[in-house]
Protein backbone atom coordinates (compact mmCIF):
# COMPACT_ATOMS: atom_id res chain seq x y z
CA UNK A 1 0.00 0.00 0.00
CA UNK A 2 2.86 2.21 0.64
CA UNK A 3 2.70 3.34 -3.29
CA UNK A 4 -1.19 4.41 -2.98
CA UNK A 5 0.06 6.64 0.36
CA UNK A 6 3.08 8.32 -1.50
CA UNK A 7 0.70 8.42 -4.56
CA UNK A 8 -1.70 10.82 -2.72
CA UNK A 9 1.13 12.89 -1.54
CA UNK A 10 1.01 12.02 2.18
CA UNK A 11 4.97 11.82 3.78
CA UNK A 12 3.93 9.86 7.19
CA UNK A 13 2.01 6.80 7.65
CA UNK A 14 0.97 6.07 11.13
CA UNK A 15 -0.15 2.45 12.39
CA UNK A 16 -1.78 1.77 15.55
CA UNK A 17 -0.15 -0.46 18.09
CA UNK A 18 1.34 -3.23 16.20
CA UNK A 19 2.05 -5.23 19.59
CA UNK A 20 0.34 -8.46 20.94
CA UNK A 21 -2.72 -7.98 21.94
CA UNK A 22 -4.12 -9.06 25.75
CA UNK A 23 -7.01 -11.84 26.01
CA UNK A 24 -7.77 -11.18 29.77
CA UNK A 25 -10.65 -8.89 29.34
CA UNK A 26 -9.89 -8.76 25.71
CA UNK A 27 -12.73 -6.63 24.11
CA UNK A 28 -15.30 -7.57 21.24
CA UNK A 29 -16.75 -5.59 18.20
CA UNK A 30 -18.03 -2.16 18.99
CA UNK A 31 -15.92 -1.70 22.14
CA UNK A 32 -18.17 -4.51 23.47
CA UNK A 33 -16.93 -6.12 27.06
CA UNK A 34 -17.71 -9.84 25.68
CA UNK A 35 -15.43 -11.00 23.23
CA UNK A 36 -16.67 -14.01 20.92
CA UNK A 37 -14.50 -16.89 19.29
CA UNK A 38 -12.36 -14.94 16.60
CA UNK A 39 -12.67 -11.55 17.99
CA UNK A 40 -8.94 -9.75 17.63
CA UNK A 41 -9.72 -7.59 20.88
CA UNK A 42 -8.10 -3.87 20.47
CA UNK A 43 -4.62 -2.44 19.37
CA UNK A 44 -4.48 -0.62 22.49
CA UNK A 45 -5.48 -3.55 24.74
CA UNK A 46 -1.26 -4.11 24.82
CA UNK A 47 0.56 -7.14 25.74
CA UNK A 48 -0.24 -11.07 25.72
CA UNK A 49 2.24 -13.85 26.19
CA UNK A 50 3.42 -13.53 22.96
CA UNK A 51 5.11 -10.27 24.29
CA UNK A 52 4.97 -6.90 24.75
CA UNK A 53 5.82 -3.17 23.80
CA UNK A 54 8.83 -4.41 21.96
CA UNK A 55 7.38 -7.08 20.07
CA UNK A 56 5.32 -7.07 17.01
CA UNK A 57 1.98 -9.25 16.96
CA UNK A 58 2.99 -12.60 14.81
CA UNK A 59 0.18 -12.44 12.57
CA UNK A 60 1.41 -8.87 11.50
CA UNK A 61 4.85 -10.27 10.45
CA UNK A 62 8.22 -10.22 12.62
CA UNK A 63 10.88 -7.23 13.51
CA UNK A 64 12.26 -8.04 10.26
CA UNK A 65 9.48 -7.73 8.29
CA UNK A 66 8.82 -4.44 10.14
CA UNK A 67 12.42 -3.32 9.46
CA UNK A 68 11.88 -3.87 5.60
CA UNK A 69 8.80 -1.79 5.59
CA UNK A 70 10.64 1.32 7.16
CA UNK A 71 13.62 1.06 4.54
CA UNK A 72 11.04 0.72 1.95
CA UNK A 73 8.76 3.51 2.77
CA UNK A 74 11.87 6.05 3.08
CA UNK A 75 12.34 5.10 -0.38
CA UNK A 76 9.41 6.88 -1.06
CA UNK A 77 9.76 10.05 1.36
CA UNK A 78 7.28 8.08 3.74
CA UNK A 79 7.97 8.24 7.10
CA UNK A 80 6.18 5.17 9.45
CA UNK A 81 5.00 6.59 12.73
CA UNK A 82 4.15 4.48 15.44
CA UNK A 83 1.98 4.75 18.11
CA UNK A 84 3.31 5.01 21.61
CA UNK A 85 0.64 3.41 23.94
CA UNK A 86 1.76 3.38 27.70
CA UNK A 87 -0.64 1.33 29.14
CA UNK A 88 -1.26 -2.73 29.50
CA UNK A 89 -3.94 -5.98 29.33
CA UNK A 90 -3.71 -7.39 31.87
CA UNK A 91 -1.74 -10.08 30.56
CA UNK A 92 1.45 -8.22 29.51
CA UNK A 93 4.78 -9.44 30.86
CA UNK A 94 5.03 -6.57 32.76
CA UNK A 95 2.24 -7.45 35.12
CA UNK A 96 4.27 -10.41 36.08
CA UNK A 97 8.00 -9.19 35.96
CA UNK A 98 6.82 -5.67 37.60
CA UNK A 99 3.79 -5.61 39.89
CA UNK A 100 4.71 -2.65 41.83
CA UNK A 101 4.26 -0.70 38.64
CA UNK A 102 0.75 -1.32 38.96
CA UNK A 103 -1.45 -0.03 41.68
CA UNK A 104 -2.80 -2.91 43.66
CA UNK A 105 -6.20 -3.05 45.69
CA UNK A 106 -6.76 -5.80 48.71
CA UNK A 107 -8.33 -8.23 46.54
CA UNK A 108 -5.73 -8.58 44.28
CA UNK A 109 -7.27 -6.87 41.35
CA UNK A 110 -6.20 -3.41 39.82
CA UNK A 111 -8.81 -0.87 38.81
CA UNK A 112 -9.02 -0.55 34.69
CA UNK A 113 -7.98 2.43 33.26
CA UNK A 114 -10.03 5.56 32.81
CA UNK A 115 -9.92 8.07 30.41
CA UNK A 116 -13.51 10.01 30.88
CA UNK A 117 -16.01 9.26 29.42
CA UNK A 118 -14.14 6.19 27.84
CA UNK A 119 -13.77 3.16 30.00
CA UNK A 120 -11.04 0.79 28.89
CA UNK A 121 -11.79 -2.67 30.71
CA UNK A 122 -8.85 -4.56 28.86
CA UNK A 123 -5.87 -1.79 30.42
CA UNK A 124 -4.52 -2.02 33.69
CA UNK A 125 -3.60 2.14 34.03
CA UNK A 126 0.43 2.00 35.29
CA UNK A 127 1.50 3.66 38.11
CA UNK A 128 4.03 5.88 37.93
CA UNK A 129 4.24 7.11 41.07
CA UNK A 130 5.77 3.35 42.50
CA UNK A 131 8.69 3.07 44.70
CA UNK A 132 10.31 1.50 41.91
CA UNK A 133 10.14 4.32 39.17
CA UNK A 134 13.52 4.40 37.92
CA UNK A 135 13.33 1.32 36.46
CA UNK A 136 9.61 1.79 35.05
CA UNK A 137 10.83 4.88 33.65
CA UNK A 138 13.73 3.85 32.06
CA UNK A 139 12.16 0.36 30.51
CA UNK A 140 9.83 3.28 28.73
CA UNK A 141 12.60 4.92 27.32
CA UNK A 142 14.90 1.60 26.69
CA UNK A 143 11.35 0.93 24.37
CA UNK A 144 11.61 4.13 22.53
CA UNK A 145 15.12 3.45 21.94
CA UNK A 146 14.44 0.01 20.95
CA UNK A 147 11.43 1.50 17.95
CA UNK A 148 14.43 4.28 16.81
CA UNK A 149 17.15 2.26 16.44
CA UNK A 150 14.91 -0.09 14.12
CA UNK A 151 14.11 3.11 12.21
CA UNK A 152 11.26 4.96 13.79
CA UNK A 153 11.37 8.84 13.98
CA UNK A 154 8.01 9.75 14.85
CA UNK A 155 5.94 8.66 17.71
CA UNK A 156 1.98 9.35 17.99
CA UNK A 157 1.75 8.89 21.64
CA UNK A 158 -1.46 7.85 23.25
CA UNK A 159 -3.26 10.15 26.02
CA UNK A 160 -0.16 11.43 27.61
CA UNK A 161 -2.35 13.57 29.94
CA UNK A 162 -3.07 11.06 31.85
CA UNK A 163 0.63 10.46 32.86
CA UNK A 164 2.69 13.01 34.84
CA UNK A 165 4.32 15.90 32.91
CA UNK A 166 8.21 15.34 34.50
CA UNK A 167 7.87 12.24 33.24
CA UNK A 168 7.87 13.24 29.55
CA UNK A 169 9.89 16.07 30.24
CA UNK A 170 12.57 13.24 31.45
CA UNK A 171 11.87 10.98 28.54
CA UNK A 172 11.71 13.39 26.05
CA UNK A 173 15.17 15.19 27.33
CA UNK A 174 16.62 11.77 27.03
CA UNK A 175 15.92 10.75 23.67
CA UNK A 176 16.74 14.20 22.20
CA UNK A 177 20.14 13.99 23.62
CA UNK A 178 20.93 11.09 20.91
CA UNK A 179 18.19 11.54 18.34
CA UNK A 180 17.13 15.40 18.26
CA UNK A 181 15.41 14.94 15.00
CA UNK A 182 12.41 12.50 16.76
CA UNK A 183 8.81 13.62 16.54
CA UNK A 184 6.55 13.67 19.30
CA UNK A 185 2.91 14.14 18.59
CA UNK A 186 0.54 14.73 21.59
CA UNK A 187 -2.89 12.48 21.06
CA UNK A 188 -4.38 14.91 23.88
CA UNK A 189 -8.11 16.02 23.19
CA UNK A 190 -8.07 17.56 26.58
CA UNK A 191 -8.16 20.79 28.24
CA UNK A 192 -6.19 24.09 26.73
CA UNK A 193 -3.93 24.51 29.74
CA UNK A 194 -2.73 20.67 29.88
CA UNK A 195 -2.49 20.68 26.09
CA UNK A 196 -0.52 23.25 26.37
CA UNK A 197 2.10 21.93 29.36
CA UNK A 198 2.49 19.24 27.15
CA UNK A 199 3.61 21.23 24.27
CA UNK A 200 5.87 23.07 27.11
CA UNK A 201 7.61 19.73 28.43
CA UNK A 202 8.77 19.11 24.81
CA UNK A 203 6.13 17.26 22.23
CA UNK A 204 7.13 18.64 18.64
CA UNK A 205 3.44 18.54 17.78
CA UNK A 206 -0.24 18.27 18.96
CA UNK A 207 -3.79 17.12 18.01
CA UNK A 208 -5.87 20.33 18.42
CA UNK A 209 -9.83 20.98 18.28
CA UNK A 210 -9.70 21.99 14.91
CA UNK A 211 -12.36 18.77 14.74
CA UNK A 212 -14.79 20.51 15.81
CA UNK A 213 -14.52 23.89 14.54
CA UNK A 214 -16.63 24.41 11.85
CA UNK A 215 -18.08 27.74 11.47
CA UNK A 216 -16.07 30.69 10.09
CA UNK A 217 -16.29 33.16 13.23
CA UNK A 218 -15.15 29.38 15.28
CA UNK A 219 -12.23 28.68 12.95
CA UNK A 220 -10.79 32.24 12.66
CA UNK A 221 -11.06 32.51 17.02
CA UNK A 222 -9.08 29.67 17.30
CA UNK A 223 -6.16 30.05 14.31
CA UNK A 224 -5.89 33.11 15.67
CA UNK A 225 -5.51 31.52 19.39
CA UNK A 226 -3.03 29.17 18.17
CA UNK A 227 -1.03 31.86 15.89
CA UNK A 228 -1.41 35.04 17.78
CA UNK A 229 -1.22 34.82 21.79
CA UNK A 230 2.16 33.02 23.16
CA UNK A 231 0.96 29.81 22.05
CA UNK A 232 3.06 30.48 18.51
CA UNK A 233 6.05 29.88 20.45
CA UNK A 234 5.31 26.37 21.85
CA UNK A 235 2.12 25.01 20.32
CA UNK A 236 2.64 22.92 17.04
CA UNK A 237 -1.04 21.95 15.67
CA UNK A 238 -1.47 19.43 13.80
CA UNK A 239 -5.09 19.69 12.16
CA UNK A 240 -6.58 16.11 11.70
CA UNK A 241 -10.67 16.14 10.41
CA UNK A 242 -11.21 12.96 11.95
CA UNK A 243 -9.67 10.25 13.89
CA UNK A 244 -9.94 6.14 15.12
CA UNK A 245 -11.71 8.01 18.03
CA UNK A 246 -13.55 10.81 16.73
CA UNK A 247 -16.39 10.39 13.77
CA UNK A 248 -17.83 14.37 14.22
CA UNK A 249 -21.33 15.20 13.98
CA UNK A 250 -20.57 17.19 10.43
CA UNK A 251 -19.36 14.09 8.63
CA UNK A 252 -21.77 12.13 9.34
CA UNK A 253 -24.33 11.94 6.68
CA UNK A 254 -22.05 14.53 4.54
CA UNK A 255 -21.66 15.19 0.89
CA UNK A 256 -18.20 14.51 -0.86
CA UNK A 257 -18.07 18.73 -0.54
CA UNK A 258 -18.16 18.68 3.28
CA UNK A 259 -15.20 16.11 2.92
CA UNK A 260 -13.17 18.58 0.36
CA UNK A 261 -14.04 21.41 2.72
CA UNK A 262 -12.44 19.63 5.74
CA UNK A 263 -9.67 18.37 4.37
CA UNK A 264 -9.17 21.60 2.56
CA UNK A 265 -9.18 23.91 5.97
CA UNK A 266 -7.23 21.44 7.73
CA UNK A 267 -4.36 21.76 5.16
CA UNK A 268 -3.93 24.85 4.48
CA UNK A 269 -4.95 26.72 8.08
CA UNK A 270 -2.24 24.48 9.61
CA UNK A 271 1.19 23.23 8.10
CA UNK A 272 0.53 19.78 9.50
CA UNK A 273 -2.58 17.72 8.67
CA UNK A 274 -3.83 14.28 8.68
CA UNK A 275 -6.35 12.14 8.33
CA UNK A 276 -7.85 8.59 9.40
CA UNK A 277 -7.46 6.83 6.17
CA UNK A 278 -9.09 4.76 3.88
CA UNK A 279 -12.34 5.71 6.43
CA UNK A 280 -12.01 9.38 5.29
CA UNK A 281 -11.20 9.35 1.48
CA UNK A 282 -14.16 6.95 1.16
CA UNK A 283 -16.58 9.28 3.24
CA UNK A 284 -17.04 5.33 5.44
CA UNK A 285 -19.49 7.82 7.78
CA UNK A 286 -21.50 5.02 9.92
CA UNK A 287 -21.81 5.82 13.77
CA UNK A 288 -23.11 4.88 17.13
CA UNK A 289 -26.09 6.13 17.83
CA UNK A 290 -26.17 9.86 18.92
CA UNK A 291 -22.47 9.69 19.57
CA UNK A 292 -19.24 10.75 17.58
CA UNK A 293 -17.63 7.63 16.91
CA UNK A 294 -17.77 5.04 14.01
CA UNK A 295 -19.81 2.13 13.87
CA UNK A 296 -18.31 -1.09 13.56
CA UNK A 297 -14.64 0.20 13.75
CA UNK A 298 -11.77 -1.45 12.75
CA UNK A 299 -10.19 -0.51 16.46
CA UNK A 300 -11.84 -3.34 17.61
CA UNK A 301 -12.08 -5.61 14.51
CA UNK A 302 -10.26 -6.47 11.30
CA UNK A 303 -11.94 -4.49 8.44
CA UNK A 304 -11.12 -5.35 4.49
CA UNK A 305 -11.32 -2.56 1.80
CA UNK A 306 -11.64 -2.19 -1.78
CA UNK A 307 -8.39 -0.33 -2.38
CA UNK A 308 -9.06 0.02 -6.18
CA UNK A 309 -11.35 2.73 -5.44
CA UNK A 310 -10.81 5.80 -7.17
CA UNK A 311 -13.40 9.57 -6.35
CA UNK A 312 -13.26 13.23 -6.44
CA UNK A 313 -12.07 13.31 -2.57
CA UNK A 314 -8.51 11.42 -3.44
CA UNK A 315 -8.23 13.59 -6.35
CA UNK A 316 -8.21 16.73 -4.75
CA UNK A 317 -6.59 15.65 -1.52
CA UNK A 318 -3.79 14.81 -4.18
CA UNK A 319 -4.24 17.50 -5.29
CA UNK A 320 -3.99 20.01 -2.33
CA UNK A 321 -0.76 17.65 -0.96
CA UNK A 322 1.12 18.69 -4.11
CA UNK A 323 0.44 22.02 -3.99
CA UNK A 324 1.59 21.85 -0.25
CA UNK A 325 4.69 20.13 -0.93
CA UNK A 326 5.78 22.99 -3.23
CA UNK A 327 4.88 26.15 -1.27
CA UNK A 328 6.28 27.26 2.04
CA UNK A 329 3.62 29.46 2.71
CA UNK A 330 1.55 26.41 3.84
CA UNK A 331 4.50 24.51 5.59
CA UNK A 332 4.41 26.69 8.29
CA UNK A 333 1.10 27.72 10.33
CA UNK A 334 1.91 31.38 12.05
CA UNK A 335 2.22 33.97 8.84
CA UNK A 336 -1.52 34.32 8.42
CA UNK A 337 -4.14 36.58 8.10
CA UNK A 338 -7.50 36.37 7.47
CA UNK A 339 -9.47 38.72 4.70
CA UNK A 340 -12.63 40.40 5.41
CA UNK A 341 -14.77 38.51 2.80
CA UNK A 342 -18.75 39.37 2.65
CA UNK A 343 -20.00 36.49 3.44
CA UNK A 344 -20.06 34.30 6.73
CA UNK A 345 -20.18 31.45 4.84
CA UNK A 346 -16.88 31.92 2.76
CA UNK A 347 -13.14 31.98 4.62
CA UNK A 348 -10.58 33.36 3.06
CA UNK A 349 -6.96 33.85 4.24
CA UNK A 350 -3.59 35.14 2.80
CA UNK A 351 0.02 32.80 3.99
CA UNK A 352 3.38 33.45 3.36
CA UNK A 353 7.15 32.18 3.88
CA UNK A 354 9.45 34.51 5.78
CA UNK A 355 11.20 35.83 3.10
CA UNK A 356 7.35 36.13 1.08
CA UNK A 357 8.62 33.88 -1.92
CA UNK A 358 5.90 32.05 -1.75
CA UNK A 359 2.63 33.92 -1.32
CA UNK A 360 -0.73 31.98 -1.19
CA UNK A 361 -4.39 33.39 -1.07
CA UNK A 362 -7.04 29.89 0.31
CA UNK A 363 -10.56 30.67 -0.30
CA UNK A 364 -13.15 28.32 0.97
CA UNK A 365 -17.17 27.65 0.63
CA UNK A 366 -18.35 26.65 4.12
CA UNK A 367 -21.56 25.46 2.47
CA UNK A 368 -21.45 21.70 1.46
CA UNK A 369 -24.63 21.87 -0.45
CA UNK A 370 -25.05 25.50 -2.14
CA UNK A 371 -22.98 28.11 -4.45
CA UNK A 372 -21.61 31.11 -2.49
CA UNK A 373 -20.35 34.60 -3.54
CA UNK A 374 -19.22 37.73 -2.01
CA UNK A 375 -16.52 40.57 -2.02
CA UNK A 376 -13.75 39.88 -0.48
CA UNK A 377 -10.76 42.33 0.40
CA UNK A 378 -7.37 41.77 -1.05
CA UNK A 379 -4.17 42.37 1.75
CA UNK A 380 -2.78 44.77 -0.46
CA UNK A 381 -0.43 46.59 2.27
CA UNK A 382 0.66 42.96 3.37
CA UNK A 383 2.07 41.68 -0.45
CA UNK A 384 5.64 41.55 -1.28
CA UNK A 385 6.31 44.14 -3.89
CA UNK A 386 2.72 45.28 -4.46
CA UNK A 387 2.87 48.48 -6.49
CA UNK A 388 -0.09 50.39 -6.39
CA UNK A 389 -2.22 50.76 -9.72
CA UNK A 390 -0.60 47.19 -10.94
CA UNK A 391 -2.90 44.15 -11.50
CA UNK A 392 -2.33 41.71 -8.91
CA UNK A 393 -1.65 38.32 -10.60
CA UNK A 394 -3.19 35.38 -9.14
CA UNK A 395 -2.79 31.46 -10.42
CA UNK A 396 -5.31 29.02 -8.86
CA UNK A 397 -3.98 26.20 -8.41
CA UNK A 398 -7.30 23.88 -8.40
CA UNK A 399 -8.70 24.98 -11.88
CA UNK A 400 -5.44 26.14 -13.91
CA UNK A 401 -6.77 29.69 -14.52
CA UNK A 402 -5.00 33.02 -14.24
CA UNK A 403 -6.39 36.05 -13.42
CA UNK A 404 -5.51 39.79 -12.72
CA UNK A 405 -7.21 41.66 -9.94
CA UNK A 406 -6.52 45.40 -9.90
CA UNK A 407 -8.68 46.27 -7.28
CA UNK A 408 -8.47 45.78 -3.58
CA UNK A 409 -12.10 44.27 -3.51
CA UNK A 410 -13.06 41.13 -5.88
CA UNK A 411 -15.86 39.42 -6.70
CA UNK A 412 -15.42 35.73 -5.67
CA UNK A 413 -17.93 32.78 -6.32
CA UNK A 414 -17.86 29.29 -5.18
CA UNK A 415 -19.80 26.26 -6.08
CA UNK A 416 -20.07 23.68 -3.27
CA UNK A 417 -19.02 20.29 -5.84
CA UNK A 418 -15.41 22.50 -5.73
CA UNK A 419 -15.69 24.88 -2.97
CA UNK A 420 -11.92 26.31 -2.55
CA UNK A 421 -9.61 28.34 -4.50
CA UNK A 422 -6.00 28.37 -3.36
CA UNK A 423 -3.85 31.40 -5.43
CA UNK A 424 -0.67 31.22 -6.14
CA UNK A 425 0.01 35.10 -6.02
CA UNK A 426 2.57 35.88 -8.15
CA UNK A 427 5.19 38.43 -8.50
Amino acid sequence: MLPRVAEMGFDTLYFPPVHPIGEVNRKGKNNSTEAFEGDVGSPWGIGSILGGHKDIHPELGTIKDFKSLIKKAKKLDIEIAMDFALQVAPDHPWVKEHPSWFKWRPDGTVQYAENPPKKYQDILPIYFETEDYKNLWKETLDTFMYWIDCGINVFRVDNPHTKPFYFWNWVISEIKKEHPDVLFLAEAFTGPKIMQQLAKQGFTQSYTYFTWRESKHDLIEYVEELTKTEQREFMYPNFWPNTPDINPFHLQGANESKYIQRYALAATLSSNVGIYGPVFEYMIDESLPNREEYLNSEKFQITHYDWNIKNNLINVITKINKIRQEEEALQQTNNIKFCHIENDNLIAFYKWNDDKSSEILVIINLDPYNTQHGSMQLPLSDLKETVYGRPVQVYDFITGSSYNWYDEWNYIELQSDLPLHIFKINK
